[in-house]
């Protein structure tokens, strides 16, 4: 595994990318990886569908009513979204916590087919006590800081969700560092990256509804497209390569 300062020595370092690249690339992936992509859409759909059916089931879901009962304005649109992002807390820390795992799971399996190693298709590889758990802190932090930003409205959120959906691909390849190191790697490189980021996420999100057209249930099929331009770029920023000798030495000579 390669270390904090290892993995932020190369971001600070990134070379610029070809966001034509990026796309061609994500396509030419999503052609290897759309049924394990599509598996992995399907569990955190079910997962995120039975948390809210048993959140309703015991009342503590967000209360939808409070929109509909009242007069549109402008005053009531903010009350209602303010109550539904702090209500949906407990419910979205378990989704995201889920969905981190999963997601690095998908991206571990990723970059085995990248690397042209053998395929372990264990989607619930991270779902081991040891990683699990800083899973579930690292979405608690997700949580947090979407909350926030989406109290802002919006805008803040819109810039966040860049490190945000860095979370799982830095937690995928680094799952020994601290849950604090990640958030700062992913904070890194979606700030060092995000106009390319964010363009190629809105340009693959727009392929993935394509699926629509099939019924709708189709979007299962290819939305997962939006999440390799995160791989991708950091494939591209960071790498797979274990730490080299050279690094090492370079980190010696720093604490000398």
């Amino acid at each position: 595994m390669q270390t904090f300062n290892t993995i932020t020595k190369k971001i600070n370092a990134a070379p610029d990318l070809n966001f034509g690249d990026i796309i061609n690339d994500a396509i030419e992936l999503f052609k290897k990886v759309w049924i394990k992509g599509f598996l992995t859409i399907l569990i955190i759909a079910v997962t995120a569908i039975a948390v809210s059916f048993v959140f309703q089931l015991i009342g503590l879901a967000p209360d939808s009513s409070f929109f509909v009962n009242n007069d549109f304005n402008l005053e009531t649109f903010v009350g209602f979204y303010s109550q539904n992002a702090i209500n949906s807390i407990p419910q979205t820390i378990i989704v995201s916590s889920v969905t981190i795992a999963l997601m690095a799971a998908f991206y571990r399996i990723c970059k085995q087919v990248s690397l042209g190693q053998n395929e372990n298709d264990d989607y619930f590889y991270f779902f081991k006590k040891e990683y699990f758990t800083k899973a579930l802190l690292l979405g608690m932090i997700y949580t947090a800081i979407a909350t926030i930003t989406q109290l802002l409205l919006l805008i803040p959120y819109i810039y966040a969700i860049v490190p945000l959906s860095y979370f799982s691909i830095v937690f995928s390849n680094n799952p020994d560092l601290r849950e604090m190191e990640i958030v700062k790697i992913s904070f890194a490189i979606g700030n060092k990256k995000w106009l390319i980021s964010f363009g190629s996420l809105f340009v693959c999100s727009i392929l993935g509804m394509l699926g629509i057209i099939a019924c709708g249930i189709g979007i299962l099929l290819t939305i997962s497209i939006a999440y390799l331009p995160f791989f991708l770029i950091y494939k591209e920023v960071i790498g797979f390569n274990e730490q080299s000798e050279i690094d090492l030495i370079g980190e010696e000579n720093d604490f000398s």
